[in-house]
């Protein structure tokens, strides 16, 4: 898991060149969401909530978690009680006992190690209502920073320090969200070639 400190050191930075603009992901998310009457949603690593406000104004609610306290704080002053949000990593999840209509994760997951990466889908999975949505936006393996820096693991590579980094590939999305109600993966350009996953908790 990348640090609290990377975080902290980053997100002023990280306002400054996002704004509060929302990532093209966050639109497609948003429109899905929209389509299949998704009324809350919860959102790990909400950061400073640059991709909430979409959200939010199209009447989905929006609770977020977020392991830096200043990208906490920066939230706070753009949406006052808006936006509940919970401090801490997401690889202690649940913060809550609280079923959702849909699940947003963006560009998070690609920074965690295997083992936390398979934590946080089931955890998300499990905080799903029945026929609930969870969408996560992940690096691809042909983005030009793939194989770059420190090799860790397999598909794994520390590109600068304290940024570990998985690429994945189709067969990789297979193995991890396969068991977990899998239905879409769509390819994007987000800065970086991203996968776009879809996944929909089963009624039974």
């Amino acid at each position: 898991m990348v640090s609290t400190e990377f975080w902290e050191a980053n997100f002023i930075e990280k306002k400054e060149m996002w704004g509060f603009q929302p990532a093209n992901c966050a639109i497609l998310a948003m429109d899905f969401f929209v389509r299949h009457s998704v009324k809350n949603i919860l959102i790990p690593g909400i950061g400073y909530g640059r991709n909430a406000k979409v959200f939010i104004d199209n009447g989905i609610a929006v609770t977020g978690i977020e392991i830096s306290k200043t990208a906490i704080g920066m939230a706070e002053r753009q949406y006052g009680a808006k936006i509940p949000i919970y401090h801490g990593s997401v690889t202690e999840m649940p913060f809550d006992p609280y079923k959702y209509d849909g699940i947003f994760c963006y560009a998070l997951i690609h920074l965690l190690d295997s083992n936390e990466r398979e934590k946080l889908i089931h955890d998300c999975y499990n905080q799903l209502k029945k026929n609930g949505y969870m969408i996560f936006t992940a690096i691809s393996k042909t983005a030009p920073t793939y194989g770059k820096g420190k090799f860790i693991e397999e598909d794994r590579y520390e590109l600068f320090e304290g940024a570990k980094m998985y690429f994945y590939d189709h067969e990789s999305i297979l193995k991890e969200f396969g068991q977990m109600g899998l239905c879409e993966v769509l390819e994007i350009n987000e800065n970086h070639p991203f996968f776009y996953i879809i996944c929909k908790k089963d009624n039974s």
